[in-house]
């Protein structure tokens, strides 16, 4: 329940994210946050991160809606029932809902989040872009530490017998 619970606010505030950017901003419009680290800028992205596969909109929907329903079908047999596991598909749920609402409403996703690191730019991005990311980092990192848990177990002594 607590997964769908943060499936549900990411994309509520990912869609009002959106909404509020194309209603205040025209597109293009740069609006500094932090200085010329942190902007607000309205982009319409018709292909994956980073802008690849550029246009392929139909098709990155369609792949979207695929990895969606694979997710919750075959949730049991890649997550451990963990609460770093739960919050993770719960992030990747709602950020890949939240972008394909708007691929499937608008035929692109709105992207507003841009930052500079001097000279280079990262491409502008979303909330749920960043769902996306943060869901991949807790549930590989997660992984990983169980692992290495498990390796160091097995590797300990057994307790001698009294």
């Amino acid at each position: 329940m607590r997964t769908l619970a943060v499936c549900l606010v990411l994309l509520i505030a990912d869609q009002w994210s959106k909404e509020w950017v194309r209603g205040a901003f025209g597109l293009h419009d740069v609006r500094p946050v932090i200085g010329e680290f942190f902007l607000l800028t309205y982009v319409r992205n018709t292909g994956a991160a980073w802008g690849l596969f550029r246009g392929a909109n139909h098709w990155l929907a369609l792949l979207s809606a695929a990895v969606l329903v694979l997710m919750v079908a075959f949730r049991r047999s890649f997550l451990r029932a963990t609460p770093a596991h739960r919050l993770s598909l719960g992030l990747l749920c709602g950020g890949v809902a939240g972008n394909l609402i708007d691929r499937v409403r608008l035929g692109y996703v709105v992207d507003f989040l841009s930052f500079h690191f001097g000279r280079y730019e990262f491409p502008a991005f979303n909330l749920a872009d960043a769902a996306i990311t943060t869901g991949v980092a807790i549930y590989v990192a997660t992984s990983l530490w169980d692992e290495v848990r498990a390796r160091a177990a097995a590797a300990r002594p057994a307790a001698p017998a009294s």
